[in-house]
């Protein structure tokens, strides 16, 4: 069972600079990451032991508040805000960025838009195999992509779970000296595959319904269910609950 109270949060967007150089994982915790977390051990594992937790949700911030966290983050961290930020940086002094996930369509899009917004970053892509899972050769032929191109910025969009556990299980395999990022949906926001959310939903936490608007039948088990279930399960918290 996770526990938030257990988490060390980024406090805000302006704490992303404090964060240290060198090979650094970074994963995102929302209320449907919650919720998932408690029934998958290594997904726990994962975001508990990670290099850096930011939060990607205004009901995980006020949770935290509710609970009396050890970590009190003062804003939501969005998956969104974390690339800006990373790639206006790496913008700044040039260096090459790696997108590993995500359809060649995606990958095609991000490379086009990257190109103008951040001429002074290299873009290498690589397209996993779309399945559940991956086999033990596949696993090795994505390690070595990312190795062989030794990037300065690594970013890894296979969506919640599956890019967590993925990237954590083979954190010691992968020889990096950068920040990786798990921000499975940026890819599309970036790509323009995806709509973004305008800035009034976002700055008041309505980001999820205009997801769940924009998409009923994709989202409303995620947003409907899933948004009582995360109620349900920081109140178990509050309440000492253990599994």
């Amino acid at each position: 069972m996770l526990r938030l109270s257990d988490l060390t949060l980024v406090e805000s967007r302006e704490a992303l600079g404090q964060l240290p150089d060198g090979k650094l994982l970074v994963n995102t915790i929302n209320a449907h990451s919650y919720n998932t977390a408690q029934k998958d051990a290594l997904f726990a594992e994962a975001l508990k032991n990670g290099g850096c937790l930011i939060p990607d949700g205004a009901s995980i911030v006020k949770a935290c508040r509710w609970l009396g966290c050890k970590s009190q983050p003062r804003e939501r961290v969005a998956g969104w805000d974390l690339f800006a930020f990373e790639m206006n940086r790496l913008n700044e002094k040039g260096g090459r960025c790696m997108f590993m996930g995500s359809s060649p369509r995606v990958l095609a899009l991000i490379e086009e838009r990257a190109r103008v917004v951040y001429p002074n970053i290299e873009v290498v892509t690589y397209s996993p195999p779309y399945k559940p899972e991956f086999t033990d050769e596949d696993s090795r032929s994505i390690i070595k992509a990312i190795n062989d191109a030794d990037p300065d910025l690594l970013w890894i969009g296979m969506t919640a779970p599956k890019q967590e556990k993925w990237t954590y299980s083979h954190w010691a395999e992968l020889d990096v000296h950068c920040h990786v990022g798990n921000i499975g949906a940026v890819f599309d926001f970036f790509a323009g595959t995806v709509r973004r959310a305008p800035a009034w939903w976002q700055r008041h936490g309505l980001e999820w319904l205009y997801r769940l608007l924009r998409e009923p039948r994709r989202m409303w088990r995620r947003y409907l269910i899933g948004n009582a279930l995360f109620l349900w399960n920081v109140w178990r918290e509050k309440r000492g609950v253990k599994n």
